[in-house]
């Protein structure tokens, strides 16, 4: 079988040696055993299968593929027929039929105790590396030292956050497995490379290994929105070492969070696209100050929407009310309502830049006391 059978099959032939000429002629053997056995004993019971699991998981863990595995037993079932059927003389057929019926019903059972073991250990495995990849995803976010497979990260990463537009938060729930298996199969396409994430019904990190990757490609963008809708946000930032990696992170969620809270639509964002933005929205000793100036607002979410979309838009009633569903009069008497209770005026660069400001360090105040 070893010798003249297997080789018809794609993929036997490069298989090493001993693994051919040792182990499955061993598996043959003990298939031939068996059969034997149970024609002689024909009330025994069906027979110990808990070496042809063993064999399964071997072949599972060393790669070989399931459809070569199985097609050993059937190939070698079929040529023990046929080594049945050439002996068999006549007035033997019936003799041959009982044989038969054992074969098969042997093979049948054989090929589903190989095919269980075999993905069980095959889940086994794939479970394994991904919480490996996510053991390092998180030593690596959060700067927790080496580890085996950190040195690919020594020259550089590009540390990539997303944010799905509706949030799953029971993690362990079928949905969030299958959304992170589909996210993680996405990075690991575009990317070329198994990427360690840590990612779950809400979004999460991924850190992509090497110095010359420094954007995002727009093939992750499309395969993203693909399966998470139109609403889904993603930022990058290029950490030059492994120290640099957490704090890569904290700014690709920071360029989300700031380009949300200016009411950009959802897509990929650049800090370029959001520069001033992004400086307006770091703390400083002036910080509560300038956030209080919208306090007027609280209760009232449409003037605070109507102020976040009227300055993305630059200050275009038109654009804004298009935006909102409203009359522009209506979103001039929103705005005149604004500088009224706040006291800033809109209608000068001061004025609009301490009202930006206002909005993105809230949003950052609002932001870390749900975290909280």
């Amino acid at each position: 079988m070893t010798r003249d059978a297997f080789p018809r099959l794609p993929g036997y032939d490069e298989l090493p040696a001993d693994v051919k000429d040792v182990e499955i002629a061993a598996t043959a053997r003990y298939g031939l055993r068996l059969f034997l056995e149970r024609v002689a004993s024909p009330d025994a019971g069906p027979g110990d299968y808990e070496y042809f699991r063993e064999r399964a998981a071997q072949r599972a863990d060393e790669g070989m593929p399931l459809h070569l595995l199985l097609g050993t037993h059937c190939v070698g079932t079929h040529e023990l027929w046929r080594a049945l059927r050439d002996v068999t003389l006549p007035g033997e057929e019936a003799a041959l039929a009982e044989l038969s019926d054992y074969l098969f019903a042997a093979q049948e059972r054989i090929v589903a105790a190989v095919t269980e073991t075999y993905l069980d250990e095959q889940a086994a495995i794939v479970a394994e590396r991904r919480e490996e990849r996510r053991s390092l995803a998180r030593a690596l976010l959060e700067g927790v030292g080496g580890g085996t497979g950190v040195e690919a990260f020594e020259e550089g990463a590009l540390v990539v956050f997303v944010c799905l537009p509706v949030a799953v938060r029971d993690e362990r729930s079928v949905a969030v497995r299958r959304l992170v298996r589909r996210l993680q199969a996405a990075f690991d396409r575009v990317f070329g490379v198994g990427v360690p994430a840590l990612l779950g019904g809400a979004g999460g990190h991924a850190v992509v290994p090497g110095r010359d990757v420094v954007e995002v490609p727009g093939e992750l963008g499309a395969a993203l929105r693909e399966f998470c809708g139109p609403g889904v946000r993603l930022a990058a930032a290029v950490a030059d070492s492994v120290g640099g990696i957490p704090e890569a992170a904290r700014t690709a969620e920071e360029i989300v969070r700031v380009a949300r809270a200016c009411g950009r639509p959802p897509g990929p964002h650049r800090l370029d696209d959001v520069l001033l933005e992004y400086h307006l929205s770091r703390p400083s000793a002036g910080s509560e100050r300038i956030a209080a100036l919208l306090e007027p607002l609280a209760g009232r979410p449409e003037l605070v929407e109507t102020l976040r979309a009227h300055l993305e838009l630059r200050q275009d009633r038109r654009a804004t009310g298009r935006r909102l569903g409203l009359h522009p009069n209506t979103v001039d008497n929103r705005i005149a309502r604004v500088s009224s209770l706040t006291g800033l005026d809109l209608a000068s660069a001061h004025g609009t830049a301490l009202a930006l400001a206002a909005l993105l360090l809230r949003e950052a105040e609002e932001t870390a006391a749900d975290d909280a």
